[in-house]
């Protein structure tokens, strides 16, 4: 027993502090939605026949004049923001310029990448950024579940899209229109984040309590609130600087426990931590990408090999895969800060590359400890240059360079490298990388969530990892553990020496 262990056990006759009135959430949340209050089937710019979906963001902006100049300041739609990274400034990242070990880049891929994007026809860096018409009002307002982009479109609607019943069928953006790439990122359902994917449009109250169909039903805007097209939330393992966050104490507030202990928990522990005991819990998520094994033919021709739950094991156009159901997150220090490996940054791979860094640490006042998905890959890499190669692997057809068509890393390397204006020494290598993700969804019903001996025990303990703070329970410190045994000891001589005054004092008193 540490002194630490009889702070903790002392702290249990504090008086606890009143509940979150979940109540009063839950009525917030569950009114039920009321209809559009504008009919679009009625207005007269909207019952024409559109052959260009340019055509139907000028119709809307008819009527909702200066909504794209909000739209065209959004990350959303530049696909960067400015941000302050320690150590180098201001920066504007995202996208853009960001590398990731999933598809790596955008550069030279916009065909395809970018069907995404909110914007209409983004399929190489002349794109105008400036044109309100390139703005897809669609994407994010469809109402009529019947909007889709076109594979390797660059975010042009599919040919298939009836653009005049869709655009008489709009209104708040719905799970399903935040879902269809938020979802899917990274080439497939759950492929990225572990705690996004295709079950949240239909979830239960086990996936997630928030957005379960069964349960309060939230959509994504109740918590990513948005103003003028500025939304709250920004993507963690992007974001640089800790401002406009998403977080759970915005409803929950930082006492939301009925027990002073629980709540005491809330300052360097995030709600996640407890809440969201694992992730993927319908379907698997990749945990492992291996781009050196890519390239492989049968006969001359790509092919995908699964496993038995259908998810693929290898694809001749990206490599091998590991794919994870129903993971532990990984748990690290995050102060709402990160830096990031840049487009032309020289680096020496003397071990796994961070692709992204998220900071904190216990001595950190900002820093809380979050659940996180880490993913490793083999990626491609110039041993001269020393730089994470950006390569081209999307094309339309052969002979253009891609890797998805040619199978040949050296002229996907040279065209893609030749699209940021990097170079490229004509040789090349596979390293390994790191990327974090942190897990934020698929929030457990409160009885599912960690209990005590989930961190504090020696065992197995989901915070084994982090040594930089002494847990009770888990660690043992020779000179702490004395302390409180001496103090539990020097209390209860006190307790009985007290109490064996106090009934020898009573006798006296009583013979008196």
């Amino acid at each position: 027993m540490g002194l630490l262990t009889i702070l903790f056990l002392t702290s249990i006759v504090k008086k606890s502090v009143e509940p979150t009135p979940l109540a009063d959430l839950k009525e917030q949340f569950t009114k039920k939605k009321q209809p559009p209050s504008v009919d679009h089937t009625k207005f007269s710019q909207l019952k024409k026949k559109f052959s260009r979906p340019q055509d139907v963001t000028a119709a809307c902006n008819e009527c909702h004049t200066e909504r794209h100049t909000e739209v065209m300041k959004s990350s959303h739609w530049n696909w960067e923001r400015e941000e302050y990274i320690e150590g180098r400034g201001i920066r504007y990242v995202g996208k853009k310029n960001i590398l990731n070990n999933f598809c790596i880049g955008i550069s030279s891929n916009e065909q395809s990448c970018n069907k995404c994007h909110i914007g209409y026809g983004w399929n190489s860096p002349s794109f105008d950024f400036n044109n309100p018409n390139n703005v897809d009002c669609l994407a994010c307002h469809d109402n009529s579940n019947t909007y889709t982009k076109q594979s390797g479109g660059a975010g042009m609607p599919d040919p298939s899209v009836n653009l005049t019943y869709v655009a008489q069928h709009v209104g708040k953006p719905t799970k399903a229109n935040c879902g269809t790439c938020h979802f899917f990122g990274g080439g497939g359902n759950n492929v990225k984040h572990g705690d996004l994917e295709k079950t949240l449009f239909d979830a239960t109250r086990d996936v997630d309590v928030h957005m379960a169909s069964d349960g309060v039903n939230l959509e994504c805007i109740s918590c990513h609130k948005t103003e003028k097209h500025q939304m709250l939330g920004k993507v963690y393992s992007l974001s640089s600087m800790n401002r406009n966050r998403s977080t759970c104490e915005q409803c929950h507030t930082e006492t939301p426990h009925k027990s002073d202990v629980l709540n005491e928990h809330t300052l360097k522990v995030a709600c996640q931590t407890c809440h969201i005991p694992e992730y993927a819990k319908v379907n698997s998520t990749k945990m492992r990408w291996d781009w050196s094994t890519a390239g492989q033919l049968k006969n001359g021709e790509p092919f995908e090999i699964k496993d038995s739950l259908g998810d693929e094991v290898y694809m001749s156009i990206k490599g091998s895969f590991v794919w994870k159901r129903n993971v532990q997150p990984d748990y690290v220090w995050f102060n709402g800060t990160a830096s990031h490996y840049l487009l032309g940054d020289t680096i020496t791979p003397t071990a796994p590359i961070q692709m992204n860094t998220l900071h904190g640490s216990y001595a950190d006042p900002e820093a809380k400890i979050i659940p996180v998905k880490i993913h490793r890959t083999k990626q491609i890499y110039d041993p001269v240059y020393k730089m994470i190669i950006q390569p081209k692997t999307f094309a339309i057809k052969k002979g253009e360079g891609g890797f998805w068509k040619d199978f040949d890393w050296v002229q996907a390397s040279e065209k893609g490298m030749e699209s940021v204006n990097l170079p490229f020494s004509g040789k090349y290598t596979f390293v390994e990388t790191e990327m974090y993700w942190p897990i934020n969804h698929m929030v457990s019903p409160k009885n599912n969530s960690l209990q005590c001996n989930s961190c504090h025990t020696r065992d197995h303990s989901r915070l084994a990892n982090l040594r930089d703070f002494y847990m009770p329970g888990r660690d043992y410190n020779a000179s702490v553990e004395f302390l409180g045994t001496g103090a539990i000891v020097l209390t209860l001589l006190g307790v009985i020496g007290h109490a064996s005054l106090r009934i020898v004092s009573k006798r006296k008193n009583g013979k008196g």
